[in-house]
């Protein structure tokens, strides 16, 4: 497989060069996401990449093209969905989560950029480099607790008054009285 071409667009012009690319018959497209940029030393921001891929060159030997600008922080991007509406699914998705503002945005409901896949209330874009991911050390990992140990601290194998489960060793790990004494 060959490697795709990737085209550098100024982001003024981006909206033109998807145009441009779709008049070269790349008329299918793939998908749009962003790469955080930010910490680089030069012109920092957001990498916003599509990929799109020419339908008539024949099945298995499609005809590919990244189209990559880089949006400032705080800066919004044209649309791409004037030229394909399943851009829409993906913008949202990068707004979600980069928080990169789409002008021009159009998915034919009127409700313009919202929330697509975070639950409703979440707060912050977590795929951002700045963001904090939560740490176990601040809450407990759920997994943290086999059967038959009690909030008490107790261990599964230790003697206690309450009665509780025997543990349970995942498929194929032998219990503890196996093997040589």
């Amino acid at each position: 497989m060959s490697e795709t071409p990737c085209r550098e667009v100024p982001l003024q012009e981006w909206t033109a060069a998807l145009a441009a690319a779709r008049g070269e018959g790349f008329d299918f497209f793939d998908w749009l996401t962003a790469v955080d940029q930010t910490d680089a030393e030069e012109a920092p921001g957001f990498d916003l990449v599509c990929h799109l891929m020419n339908s008539s060159t024949g099945r298995g030997s499609l005809a590919r093209v990244l189209l990559r600008t880089r949006v400032p922080n705080g800066q919004p991007a044209p649309s791409a969905t004037g030229l394909w509406r399943g851009a829409a699914w993906h913008e949202r998705e990068t707004f979600e989560m980069f928080g990169i503002d789409f002008t021009g945005f159009d998915d034919g409901t009127g409700k313009g950029l919202r929330p697509l896949l975070l639950p409703e209330g979440f707060d912050g874009t977590p795929l951002r480099k700045s963001f904090v991911l939560a740490s176990r050390a601040s809450k407990a990992w759920p997994g943290a607790k086999e059967p038959g140990e009690g909030a008490g601290g107790h261990d599964a194998g230790a003697a206690s008054d309450k009665p509780g489960r025997k543990k349970i060793n995942a498929p194929g790990v032998p219990d503890t009285t196996w093997g040589p004494r």
